[in-house]
């Protein structure tokens, strides 16, 4: 091996260790404060943001919170709900109008994204009266995504049920 295979071999691993290293897979060192005598982690994403290509790079660590290993290792399995509201609600249509100044290609990776977190168990849900304050016609949501007439609700009784609430402004 010539010394610049070794330099690209090398910079190679390099870039990839720096890459993969903030989404690998934590240890239950790494949350020994954070889970210590935690049973199980109830967590209830209250969303409103608007940006499409931001939604995408939080897509990880929502997941993250219930797919993550020490977490799954808790005696009893995580739970998620995501409830949406505010100018989040246009991401979620199938109506382009809604998704001005967006990349339609992101909106439609979340919207993919949000359908695979709903196989996976987590409870999505819009609110009704923001679609109706933001003109989104409820026809036009996704059908992974369940409408509740008010997300505020939904959220104090996901907190009134012991999931921590975790805003997503």
């Amino acid at each position: 091996m010539s010394i610049r295979q070794i330099i690209k071999s090398a910079a190679f691993a390099i870039f990839t260790i720096g890459f993969l290293a903030p989404i690998a897979p934590a240890n239950s060192a790494d949350y020994e404060n954070a889970l210590k005598d935690v049973k199980q982690v109830k967590a209830v994403f209250d969303y409103t943001q608007k940006s499409a290509a931001i939604s995408n790079i939080l897509v990880w660590p929502i997941q993250n919170v219930y797919k993550d290993d020490t977490v799954n290792s808790l005696p009893n399995s995580p739970m998620a709900a995501v409830v949406f509201h505010g100018p989040a609600v246009k991401l979620l249509s199938t109506d382009a109008s809604h998704h001005a100044g967006q990349d339609a290609a992101e909106v439609k990776k979340f919207q993919n994204a949000l359908t695979q977190m709903r196989k996976d168990g987590v409870k999505l849900e819009v609110c009704a009266y923001a679609l109706k304050v933001l003109k989104v016609d409820p026809d036009t949501v996704i059908t992974a995504i369940d409408k509740v007439p008010n997300g505020f609700v939904s959220v104090v009784g996901y907190q009134a049920q012991g999931y921590e609430v975790v805003r997503i402004p």
